[in-house]
């Protein structure tokens, strides 16, 4: 399962937590920690939504964070990608019926691939990055015989 040259660089990922225990931000430190090294596939943590080509999201939207997490997403430049990591991101885990949420993060922002788990190892965080790379690739792919058919 090894994703070719579909970003032309590595894919540059920005972790946004909306409201998590934590558990799943600790999982992704540990992917990019020496053990399981994820700068060797390409994925390269960053500081800025501005410099992300992802948005790796932790956590159910808060009330506080809506609007925050709508404007981090309008600062991702295009074509932008979403990745909702843990269950709580997914559908609110152990947050369900919470007072001060909204719901997982598609109740926001349009999310692109989904990764369950309470909270998801390394090697699933790294697995969800390389699905969204065969997705984007696949993209490309339909767009360029699209384009081939349509000069006939």
């Amino acid at each position: 399962m090894k994703p070719t040259n579909t970003f032309k660089k590595a894919i540059w990922v920005y972790h946004l937590n909306t409201g998590s225990c934590n558990g799943c931000d600790i999982e992704i430190v540990a992917a990019i920690t020496p053990r399981y090294d994820a700068e060797r596939f390409g994925i390269k943590l960053v500081g800025s939504p501005r410099h992300a080509d992802v948005l790796l999201v932790t956590g159910p939207v808060t009330k506080d964070m809506e609007e925050r997490v709508k404007r981090i997403y309008a600062q991702v430049p295009d074509p932008k990608f979403v990745i909702c990591v843990g269950g709580c991101a997914i559908d609110n885990g152990v947050f369900y019926n919470s007072y001060n949420t909204l719901g997982g993060v598609d109740k926001v922002i349009p999310v692109d691939v989904y990764l369950p788990g309470c909270p998801p190892r390394p090697e699933a965080v790294l697995h969800a990055v390389v699905k969204l790379w065969e997705k984007v690739e696949n993209q490309e792919k339909t767009k360029a015989k699209l384009k081939k058919y349509a000069r006939k």
